[in-house]
């Protein structure tokens, strides 16, 4: 059979001929446009912005001329209610409107970072594109909004319940306005903001009025530290947090410990683009300040310290307690591991790729988190679904500090992280938005070979994990395949007697979808996961719990039976192959699972926000799915084998 890159020049060659139809469609479009159901201000845009997958409301702004509205009311005001010293680092920001003549429901506020950028006209020689298609339920401006929400949020504001008399005549009032307020979350993102006021809604706006541009109160402040594992030992463990400072700064641990970062940054020069503009490398872009990072050294396995890390010259963040994970080798572990999960705003405000489950989940980890039961969590692939739009990983990392400063929090990479066309990725789709990798793998360096090569093991207590790139090269002439079939052969049973494979795009799934499953890399790979005795298969992408029996080829190659409790026990002491789970469901907008469709291999489905939680020994390995919304167990099995099997 072909090789993966193959199987990518097919996909370019039909992206081309994609390309030349619309480009075509669009030139007899331009000759017969009365016909079409489409301005052409929207068709130029789609085909300009094939980068991007979808088509809304909210994303019709984007390189539309943003005059000026006509005849503006002369007492319109928006106002801040922040401190003369700046920003904090997390606020609710009240974001008020007054003297509105005429409320509206097509009237609403973005907010803009940095406050210089362009929202009123777009370059490209004026060139009006209205539609993007990145999925997102925010207006794409000239300059990416970071958040935006309508007025009529304010259900005082449309009533006009808040009236002001502006002008007055023998006693009576003549002129009478009206007004709002907006909540706004608001996190340290470094650059500057300003709030304005448009009308006419997203799909023909105008600027109403601008408010003063208001500047965090510490931009440098080092910020959403989340921990990695750096190897199996479970005795260092590497921190890496954001600042607006480029000077090294300190973690400070333990008794007196302490280490200096290493400071790395990107730039939009980094992101990629093609004849079709991205995201990542135009109207999406924001500075990511930069990245530090540092390895605590000298510590114990499955024990707790604390850290500080930042500067005196920048300040220092809280102290915080942390989790050491096990050594390889040692007997139990506890883990959390889920897909998909992205972050979700905290207002009432619409932002670009909201993952509506992903608060819920990070909110029941950290709670379990809290409680001391777990010891490290694996989120394997589509990481912040940012796609493009930089400050969305600020967002991100901000939404799951609660979890990642406390325990190891390991990564694969996902199609939104790398996939873009002519990058190397085995699937040419922009789904990265252009950031093909970068951004991922500066903000989350795992203990991978090299640069652009996002595949790793690590042993906690008595698992070996196998952690590859399905976006990568993985048919059998490889180096990512002769990496994975090397690591799985070196794995000492005796050791870790459970082995555990995880990626992002999964081999078997019930849902719909075109590019669900790709039969090429089921093909290529599964034989490798029989061969190697996988005990079990981790797989996300698809947005929602399945779990398989022992299964090889699409056929069932043993079933569970129920332990005295009444749970699926699969013995795999006579090993016959893999149990496969999807686990894509923490964040991301939920699949439902066709009707009338029953693969015999198929034993639990469930379309609910969650993640799944083990526990291992080095007897038996229990799972568990776990419901983020209820905190109750959906679905759990166990896998155990006897203590000589290899």
């Amino acid at each position: 059979m072909g090789s993966s890159s193959t199987y990518c020049v097919v996909l370019n060659l039909s992206f081309l001929v994609f390309i030349f139809f619309l480009g075509s469609s669009f030139a007899s479009f331009s000759s017969s446009s009365s016909s079409s159901s489409l301005h052409p201000l929207v068709f130029n845009s789609k085909v300009q912005h094939l980068n991007y997958t979808a088509i809304s409301e909210f994303r019709v702004v984007n390189r539309r001329f943003l005059a000026e509205c006509p005849h503006p009311s002369p007492y319109l005001q928006i106002s801040i209610n922040s401190t003369s010293s700046g920003l904090g680092d997390e606020e609710f920001l009240s974001v008020n409107v007054r003297g509105v003549l005429n409320p509206s429901k097509d009237d609403w506020v973005a907010m803009i970072s940095p406050s210089h950028s362009d929202v009123s006209s777009c370059p490209l020689n004026g060139i009006l594109y209205a539609q993007t298609g990145d999925l997102s339920k925010l207006p794409l401006l000239c300059h990416y909004p970071v958040k935006a929400a309508y007025m009529s949020n304010d259900p005082d504001y449309l009533s006009c319940k808040k009236k002001e008399c502006k002008k007055y005549r023998n006693g009576r009032c003549l002129v009478s306005t009206c007004g709002g307020a907006l909540s706004f979350h608001v996190i340290n993102i470094r650059t500057d903001i300003e709030f304005v006021l448009f009308s006419g809604g997203f799909e023909a706006p105008c600027i109403l009025k601008r408010s003063i541009p208001v500047r965090f109160a510490t931009p440098n402040k080092p910020l959403y530290g989340h921990l990695s594992s750096i190897d199996s030992t479970g005795t260092s463990i590497r921190l890496t947090w954001v600042s607006g400072d480029q000077k090294p700064q300190q973690v400070q641990y333990g008794d007196g410990k302490k280490q200096t970062s290493q400071v790395t940054t990107f730039s939009q020069d980094d992101m990629q683009s093609s004849a079709l503009p991205s995201p990542a490398k135009d109207f999406g872009w924001h500075d990511p300040g930069f990245i530090h990072t540092a390895v605590m050294t000298g510590l114990k396995p499955l024990s707790n310290f604390s850290y500080r890390y930042g500067s005196d010259s920048v300040g220092w963040s809280n102290e915080i307690q942390f989790r050491t994970p096990p050594a390889g080798g040692a007997d139990e572990l506890k883990f959390l591991a889920f897909g998909d999960m992205g972050k979700a705003p905290r207002d009432g405000s619409t932002e670009h790729y909201i993952q509506p489950g992903s608060l819920s989940v990070i909110q029941a980890m950290a709670d379990e988190i809290n409680s001391g039961q777990v010891d490290s969590i694996f989120h394997i692939g589509d990481i912040s679904y940012a796609t493009g739009f930089l400050v969305e990983w600020d967002f991100f990392l901000h939404q799951i500090s609660p979890v990642a400063s406390r325990v190891s929090y390991m990564t694969a990479i996902g199609n939104h992280e790398r996939d873009y066309i002519d990058t190397g990725s085995v699937y040419i789709t922009p789904d990265s938005g252009g950031e093909s990798g970068v951004p991922y793998e500066t903000y989350f360096p795992m203990p991978t070979p090299a640069k652009d090569k996002p595949w790793y093991s690590i042993e906690q207590a008595s698992v070996h994990i196998t952690v590859i790139s399905t976006e990568h090269d993985w048919s059998q002439n490889s180096e990512q395949y002769q990496w994975m079939r090397r690591d799985m052969a070196s794995v000492d049973r005796s050791k870790t007697p459970w082995l555990i494979f995880m990626g992002h795009r999964p081999m078997y799934t019930s849902a719909d979808g075109l590019f669900s499953v790709d039969p090429k890399f089921v093909f290529e790979v599964e034989p490798l996961l029989l061969q190697s005795k996988v005990d079990l298969v981790l797989f996300g992408h698809v947005h929602n719990y399945e779990r398989t029996c022992t299964v090889y080829k699409s056929q069932c190659k043993g079933l569970p039976v129920k332990d005295e409790n009444g749970i699926d026990t699969y013995d795999h002491s006579n090993y016959s192959a893999p149990v496969h789970a999807v686990i894509g469901m923490a964040g991301f907008t939920l699949d439902k699972f066709p009707t009338g469709v029953n693969n015999p291999w198929s034993l639990s489905r469930i379309s609910q926000f969650g993640y799944l939680r083990g526990y291992a020994t080095k007897k038996e390995m229990k799972l568990e799915f776990v419901n983020a919304d209820t905190r109750k167990v959906e679905d759990r099995f166990r896998i155990t084998k006897a203590s000589s099997s290899n």
